[in-house]
C-alpha cells in the first residue's frame, strides 16, 4: 500500500465533507454483494496511510468525525447481519437490481437488493455523491406501501447535518424505473440512505 494513502485522503472537500464522502462511500460498498474489506484504522477514517511498521492512530478515533465513521460502520455490520437481503443472493443475479446507474447530472447511483428466498422485503440503496441535498428525487421500488429509512450517512449521530426523510415515506402508485410504483426522496449531500419496505 506504500504510496497510496487513505481512503479519507483520496475524498474531496474539506475534512467535513471528506468524512461524509467517506461515510457516504462505506454505505455504497456495505449495500453491493461481497465481503467487506478495510485496512486496519479505515473504520474510523485514518487520515495516514497504513503502515505495517506502525500503529494505528487511535486518538484520532477519539475525535467527534472519527467517532462517527466508526459507528456509522458499527451499524452497517449489524445491518448486514440484520437484513436478509444485504447477504442474501450475493452469488445471484436476482439478488441486485440497478434502480439508477446513469443520472450523472445529480450524481445519484441507486440499487435494490432483493432477499432471493422471497421471505424479507427488498432493501433501497441510494447514493447522492454531491455536496447538495436532492429534494423530490424519485425512485421506483418493487413493492407498495411504507418504506423505512433504516440507514442514513448524514445522520447527526455520525457527524452529519441530519436531513432525510423523517424515517420513512410512503410508495406511490406512479411507475419508474421499471416498477409500477416509486418513492419520493429527499437525498442528503454527500450521503447514502438505505430503505427497507416494512411488512
Amino acid at each position: 500500500v506504500h504510496g497510496k494513502g487513505s481512503l479519507l485522503g483520496k475524498m474531496p472537500g474539506d475534512r467535513w465533507q471528506q468524512l461524509a464522502n467517506l461515510r457516504a462511500y462505506y454505505g455504497f460498498m456495505w449495500a453491493h454483494p461481497g465481503s467487506k474489506l478495510l485496512f486496519m484504522g479505515g473504520e474510523f477514517a485514518q487520515a495516514t496511510e497504513w503502515d505495517h511498521d506502525g500503529e494505528l492512530d487511535w486518538a484520532l478515533a477519539a475525535q467527534p468525525g472519527h467517532a462517527g465513521v466508526a459507528r456509522a460502520i458499527a451499524d452497517l455490520n449489524r445491518l448486514l447481519h440484520d437484513i436478509p437481503a444485504l447477504r442474501h443472493g450475493n452469488r445471484s443475479e436476482e439478488g441486485f437490481e440497478w434502480s439508477v446507474g446513469d443520472d450523472h447530472v445529480n450524481s445519484v447511483l441507486a440499487f435494490i437488493r432483493h432477499e432471493v428466498t422471497g421471505r424479507a422485503g427488498a432493501l433501497l440503496a441510494v447514493s447522492n455523491f454531491t455536496p447538495v441535498a436532492r429534494h423530490g428525487y424519485r425512485v421506483g421500488v418493487p413493492r407498495a406501501g411504507r418504506w423505512r429509512e433504516v440507514f442514513n450517512s448524514d445522520s447527526r449521530f455520525y457527524g452529519g447535518s441530519d436531513a432525510g426523510n423523517h424515517g420513512q415515506v410512503e410508495a406511490e402508485w406512479i411507475a419508474m424505473h421499471g416498477h409500477a410504483q416509486s418513492i419520493v426522496l429527499t437525498l442528503p449531500p454527500l450521503s447514502t440512505i438505505y430503505l427497507q419496505v416494512v411488512e
